[in-house]
């Protein structure tokens, strides 16, 4: 199976509505690691790593997010690999 990185940003309504908390669940049921935190601007900022397909489930659904966020945009970078993360966390923000 191949392996994947992403770093997104997302925008939108996506701070105040437990977008972190609900990502980090999301993820850690699609066994992706990574982190995710909130952005002075705004946003929310995500580093995702797993297999390729379970990336790509929770890149979906972070273009929805939990009930209450308003997800206007997802900026998705695809990366090199590394195996940086032995689990997801909800990182303090800038």
């Amino acid at each position: 199976m191949a392996k994947a990185r992403a770093h997104l940003t997302i925008e939108g309504l996506v701070q105040g509505v437990f977008f972190r908390a609900n990502t980090r669940e999301t993820a850690e049921r699609h066994n992706v690691n990574g982190w995710v935190r909130n952005m002075s601007d705004g946003t929310v900022e995500a580093v995702l790593e797993g297999e390729e397909e379970s990336v790509k489930k929770l890149i979906e659904w972070c273009h929805n997010g939990p009930p209450g966020a308003v997800v206007k945009n997802v900026n998705i970078e695809w990366q090199a690999y590394k195996n940086e993360f032995k689990n997801f966390t909800v990182m303090r923000g800038l």
